[in-house]
C-alpha cells in the first residue's frame, strides 16, 4: 500500500510492518519540512455514532482508526479511509496533524529521508474513568529518548516528596495544562489526535 501526497500522484510512503506497533508507513522518497504528506480520510461521524460503533471491544484494545475532527465529529478510518491510518505514534514525531475546516492533513515538521517511518503525536486524552493500567494498555514502543512511554497525554506525574512546609504556604498558583484540547472553528490549526472519550471506555484515535 502506498500513500500519496495530496497534490500530486506520486506517493510519499508506503505501509508495511513496523517495529513499533503492527504496520506503519515509510518514506519512500525525501520529504522535505512543510510538506502536506496525506489527509486523513473516513467516514465522517458523530461522537455518539463513534461510541455506538466499538462500545463491545475490549477496553483494553488500544487498536482503532478514529480521529476527533471537533466537537461534534468524528472520522473513522475504518470506513473509507487510507493509508494515512496506518501512521502510528511517536513521541519525538516527525509529522503533525492539521485541522482545516473539516479535513485533517498530515504535515512534516522536519525533513524525513527514504525508509524512515513517518509518525506523529497522538497525544489521547485522559479520563477519569481510566483503569489502573491505562498507561500500560495505551503504552508506547517509539523508543525515542524522550519516550514518555505512553500515548497518553499528559504525562503520568510521577509521585514526589512532600514539600516543605514554607513552600506549602506559598501563593497558590494555577496549574496550566502542557495541552489544551484545541477545537476547529473554521482556521487552520495544529492539533493532537485525540481520543474519543465513551461513557464505556475511550477507543479513539490510538492505533
Amino acid at each position: 500500500m502506498t500513500g500519496k501526497s495530496a497534490a500530486r500522484g506520486a506517493p510519499y510512503f508506503k505501509v508495511r510492518r513496523s517495529r513499533v506497533h503492527g504496520r506503519g508507513a515509510f518514506a519512500l522518497r525525501r520529504i522535505r519540512k512543510g510538506t502536506r504528506v496525506t489527509e486523513y480520510l473516513g467516514e465522517h461521524v458523530s461522537h455518539e455514532e463513534a461510541d455506538r460503533r466499538y462500545e463491545d471491544r475490549d477496553e483494553r484494545d488500544n487498536h482503532t482508526f478514529l480521529f476527533i475532527l471537533d466537537a461534534r465529529t468524528v472520522i473513522d478510518a475504518g470506513v473509507g479511509g487510507t493509508d494515512a491510518r496506518y501512521m502510528n505514534h511517536c513521541c519525538d514525531p516527525n509529522c503533525e496533524a492539521v485541522i482545516e475546516g473539516k479535513r485533517v492533513f498530515i504535515e512534516a515538521i522536519r525533513t524525513i529521508e527514504p525508509g524512515e517511518e513517518l509518525n506523529y503525536d497522538y497525544q489521547l486524552g485522559r479520563s477519569a474513568d481510566d483503569p489502573p493500567d491505562v498507561d500500560e494498555i495505551y503504552a508506547c514502543r517509539c523508543g525515542a529518548p524522550n519516550c514518555r512511554g505512553t500515548m497518553l497525554w499528559p504525562a503520568k506525574r510521577k509521585p514526589s516528596r512532600a514539600a516543605p512546609a514554607a513552600t506549602r504556604a506559598r501563593g497558590k498558583t494555577k496549574r496550566v495544562p502542557a495541552k489544551k484540547n484545541t477545537r476547529s472553528t473554521g482556521t487552520s490549526k495544529k492539533t493532537p489526535r485525540r481520543a474519543v472519550r465513551k461513557t464505556q471506555r475511550t477507543r479513539a484515535a490510538a492505533r
